[in-house]
């Protein structure tokens, strides 16, 4: 499923994230899995991804950053 992480866009359903992936190769994997609820929105801010739930709520995610692109694939940012 595409998601958009621009902190306004919400996802329309109950989705288990594993990994984002951004439209330039880089992968952020959260620490643990992550359920975003419907209505949830995503964005990145300071290197790290923030859900903002419906009701208002910020969550932070820890997480790293790696790619998936090139000859030095899943090499740490």
């Amino acid at each position: 499923m595409r998601l958009i992480a621009d902190g306004a866009t919400p996802t329309s359903r109950l989705v288990l994230v594993k990994d984002l992936e951004t439209d330039d190769g880089y992968v952020f994997e959260p620490a643990s899995p992550l359920f975003l609820a419907a209505g949830d929105r995503i964005t990145f801010e300071d290197g790290g991804l923030v859900v903002v739930r419906a009701g208002g709520e910020w969550l932070s995610s820890a997480g790293d950053w790696s790619t998936r692109c090139g000859p030095m694939s899943l090499r740490r940012r």
